[in-house]
């Protein structure tokens, strides 16, 4: 074989290459240029998931049929999906976003029950760290401070405790967030705005409690009931103890 073969063919092999090669790169710049699936990243609330991966993808698969592999990613409503999915309950907040490979990446954040509207001829209902009244989940259960009575109800058909009564958000959090407070208090009635009783894990006396104002200093005035009338009188002497009135502490 001469040179002037042997270069024909080296050259027709190296155009060969370059050809394959350009051929490959379209194809991968194409790839990176459609939808090419979905990755959903839920925070969990200590280990709980009230949204579920599940459900994000029907969300997805119902509410945007054309969202399949090879859609141009120009033409993937990232608006419209975050919007739609920012409807589920449970949802605080959702961002989605488009990595190079096609991936649409969906990271979710969940609402934080702290307490649970209980209504006897309704459907119950959470109350969010900030106040909003969302669904109970068929998935889960949390257990939280339960809350009842007529106002509560109110609050419930509100859809938001910080419109009606930002205080309680103060009275729950300030229960919560205490150890023993937390343990000790199980539910809140609310018969109106200035009417809150307190049931305890521990001892049967109703604890008239008033409006959800200085509540330390409520509180302190019931730890002085448990600590220096209950060993004197006996813990079923009283039926009812009420701190609503400052610097008194009731007991009948």
């Amino acid at each position: 074989m001469n040179k002037s073969n042997l270069k024909k063919i080296i050259a027709f092999v190296v155009l060969s290459l370059t050809v394959i090669g350009f051929i490959g790169f379209v194809e991968k710049q194409t790839l990176y240029k459609t939808y090419q699936g979905a990755e959903i990243s839920i925070e969990g609330l200590s280990g709980v998931y009230f949204v579920e991966e599940a459900e994000i993808t029907q969300i997805l698969n119902q509410a945007f049929p054309d969202l399949k592999v090879g859609l141009l990613l120009e033409e993937v409503p990232m608006n419209e999906i975050e919007s739609r999915i920012s409807g589920h309950p449970f949802v605080k907040t959702v961002q989605a976003m488009i990595g190079q490979k096609g991936i649409l990446n969906l990271k979710i954040q969940q609402h934080q029950p702290i307490a649970r509207i209980a209504q006897p001829y309704g459907a119950d209902g959470y109350i969010t760290s900030e106040g909003k009244v969302i669904p109970t989940s068929n998935s889960y259960t949390s257990r939280v401070l339960i809350i009842e009575g007529s106002f509560a109800e109110r609050l419930m058909d509100q859809g938001n405790v910080m419109d009606e009564m930002p205080e309680l958000m103060g009275l729950i959090e300030f229960i919560i967030e205490d150890k023993f407070w937390n343990a000790q208090i199980t539910e809140l009635v609310l018969n109106a705005a200035d009417d809150i009783q307190l049931y305890q894990q521990v001892g049967s006396q109703l604890i008239e409690f008033g409006d959800a104002q200085n509540i330390e200093d409520k509180f302190d005035r019931i730890l002085v009931f448990y600590k220096e009338i209950l060993p004197k009188k006996g813990w079923n002497t009283y039926a009812r103890v009420s701190v609503k009135y400052k610097d008194q502490i009731v007991c009948e």
